[in-house]
């Protein structure tokens, strides 16, 4: 079984939304076995344009638990409040 990593990339919109949402999003990776490896932000482009100065890296046991954290209600409630705090490009790998 592959683990998983969920990557978000961002450009925040709101930093006191964030903070909200940031308060709230750790509890939904518990039921998954979700991590959060690091979040960071952007020192400087070696190679290419990286339109979001903003990363978060979460790390799953595998595919389907990034997918169950992802379409669960706890997650999905956080939604909104993710897209009022900031511009996400959210994109899952395997390794």
């Amino acid at each position: 079984m592959s683990q998983a990593y969920v990557v978000g990339q961002m450009t925040v919109k709101n930093p006191e939304k964030l903070a909200q949402y940031r308060s709230q999003v750790l509890s939904t990776l518990q039921p998954f076995a979700g991590e959060l490896v690091f979040r960071g932000a952007q020192v400087k482009a070696f190679s290419g344009i990286c339109p979001h100065p903003d990363i978060v890296v979460i790390r799953f046991p595998s595919v389907q638990e990034a997918e169950g954290w992802h379409g669960s209600a706890a997650y999905q409630a956080l939604i909104p409040l993710r897209q009022e705090a900031a511009d996400v490009v959210l994109v899952t790998y395997a390794a």
